[in-house]
């Protein structure tokens, strides 16, 4: 994909002609030219990075300065990638008007194409009118909400009871000028009507097999939680064993002298080098 620049026109074209769209989570730089190298579409600098780098048990300690900084080091490293920032719990809630300034310091610090942000309720919707208003792209997140975990108690799967607010609340969003939702684990009989019923694209974690696009969080699909294992989470690797498996050796041959080794080390001139 290296040159072909992502805008949010080329992800509502793709979704027109009925291709799938590709979206992953990076927090870095390496992972995210990684990443752009293979082809993904949208890179989100999510909130997650607080439970899969930080090892915390919910996203809500997000912060705006954490993750300018990281998006700004991912859109670095995958310069034609749509890099999305994701608003962190309490940068958009109070109002459209702290909503504004916070998209705006994803776009103005980090140079994201876009930000993310959760809910299909009235505020929720009011604050992706403001930002789009504002000129900035966002991208909605509907199911399960993560930063709503407080008040929802637990992870759940969202099912057939919340469907006709899940209709409501998607339309309500592209009315919005929302360029596209995330669907996150929600059953997949209810994600392909809302999928069907939707203008904009939708983008699935848990969420079955007929929206527009899929999302993963790249350290979950690497296989380096060892302990993370949920239902709709495939592994395309396995780097927790690789590390492993790495790191003993290193502290082998470090206790056991091997390393160094004569091909590691400096020596004066006029000597073997």
């Amino acid at each position: 994909m290296a040159g072909r620049r992502i805008t949010v026109k080329t992800i509502a074209a793709m979704r027109k002609r009925g291709e799938k769209i590709v979206a992953l989570t990076a927090y870095d730089f390496h992972t995210a030219r990684m990443e752009e190298m293979a082809g993904v579409h949208i890179i989100l600098v999510g909130d997650s990075f607080q439970m899969a780098v930080l090892g915390e048990d919910t996203t809500l300690g997000a912060s705006m300065d954490v993750l300018t900084a990281h998006c700004r080091a991912v859109k670095k490293g995958a310069p034609d990638a749509l890099v999305v920032g994701d608003m962190p719990f309490g940068s958009y809630q109070p109002s459209d008007e702290i909503a504004v300034k916070n998209a705006v310091r994803f776009i103005a610090e980090a140079g994201a194409d876009a930000v993310k942000l959760e809910g299909g309720n009235a505020a929720a919707v009011s604050r992706v009118k403001a930002i789009v208003d504002a000129g900035i792209p966002v991208m909605g997140h509907l199911g399960l909400l993560p930063q709503s975990i407080r008040s929802e108690g637990s992870y759940r799967v969202v099912r057939a009871d919340s469907e006709q607010m899940l209709l409501e609340q998607i339309k309500a969003l592209e009315s919005a000028g929302a360029f596209s939702v995330v669907l996150e684990m929600i059953e997949e009989e209810v994600a392909t009507r809302i999928t069907e019923a939707s203008g904009i694209a939708t983008i699935g974690i848990g969420a079955g097999r007929y929206t527009h696009g899929q999302i993963l969080v790249v350290n979950d699909m690497l296989g380096m939680n060892n302990d993370f294992n949920p239902k709709f989470l495939k592994k395309y690797a396995d780097l927790h064993s690789m590390m492993k498996e790495a790191l003993d050796s290193y502290v082998s041959d470090v206790t056991g002298g091997a390393f160094p080794g004569e091909e590691n080390v400096f020596k004066g001139r006029g000597k073997n080098r």
